[in-house]
């Protein structure tokens, strides 16, 4: 199939485009890497009125540390992460988690705003920059704001965005030393969809956790206080304290009734505590399991 017609333009700046998103009617989708919104063009999935191309807007691909907090520009492609083009706050795991993105054609042109503004429950920037406390920032004629990340992704391919705004940024704090890391998800084959994803950081001098269940039909599963999944407490024998119990009640409640399918979710998160056990230094460690 091919898209419906829709009119076409580029925006030169920022400015330029919320002026342009504030008079538009009709339905509206901005594009960059459009390795998201072109499949649903040609399927016919979506079918706007207006596609704006932000490619070209130099404040969506700029780059900066404001104290210990990397900010990165919405159209900062997975490539510019993966090879290290830009500052690193995560000791490595930024970079792996890109790496490990579909196929290299993808992570070329993908973006890391376009990645979390599409919010497919199987993306990777969804699950593991929840776990790495993210924030995005949004911007409006009217102003601007910002939202962590688990409150702005909403649902399987649901964000809070009103109309006129658009995520201008993404903002991922410093991890402190001695954090550990772990990211796992499991794919029928490498580069495919993730039917699973698990990400924990641990802070076990501080005793102190956060968890993140991916890959589920609907917004990932966020244990912002870990402790739970550990038997209440964090300390530095967390990985033999692990309950997969509890991982499994909690992904019950949220609504998932098969048991399989919870299986296989509370194994790949078990897989990513042991991970983060083994490998002390964030970011190190094997991302992706096939089946």
């Amino acid at each position: 199939m091919k898209p419906a017609r829709f009119a076409f333009e580029r925006s030169r700046d920022l400015a330029a485009l919320l002026d342009r998103l504030a008079a538009a009617e009709g339905s509206v989708k901005l594009i960059a890497g459009a390795q998201s919104l072109g499949p649903m063009l040609n399927l016919r999935l979506v079918e706007p009125d207006l596609v704006l191309d932000i490619t070209g807007i130099p404040e969506l691909r700029q780059v900066a540390l404001d104290g210990d907090t990397l900010v990165l520009g919405a159209c900062v492609t997975h490539a510019d992460i993966e090879d290290g083009r830009v500052p690193d706050v995560t000791g490595g795991a930024m970079a792996r988690v890109a790496s490990a993105i579909a196929y290299r054609s993808v992570r070329n042109r993908g973006t890391i705003g376009g990645s979390l503004v599409h919010a497919d429950p199987a993306a990777d920037w969804v699950t593991s920059l929840i776990a790495l406390s993210a924030e995005v920032e949004i911007a409006s004629k009217g102003g601007r704001r910002r939202l962590p990340l688990e409150n702005f992704v909403v649902g399987a391919l649901d964000v809070a965005l009103e109309p006129g705004e658009v995520v201008i940024a993404v903002r991922i704090p410093t991890l402190p030393p001695a954090t550990a890391w772990g990211y796992v998800k499991h794919c029928a084959k490498i580069g495919e969809f993730a039917h699973a994803i698990g990400a924990v950081r641990i802070e076990a001098v501080h005793g102190r956790g956060r968890a993140v269940i991916g890959a589920i039909e609907r917004a990932p599963l966020v244990f912002a206080d870990a402790r739970s999944l550990f038997g209440g407490r964090i300390g530095a024998d967390y990985a033999d304290r692990f309950d997969p119990g509890a991982a499994d009640a909690a992904l019950r409640a949220s609504g998932m009734s098969d048991p399989v399918d919870r299986h296989v979710h509370v194994t790949v998160l078990s897989r990513a505590v042991a991970q983060a056990a083994a490998r002390p230094v964030p970011g190190l460690g094997r991302l992706t399991e096939a089946a």
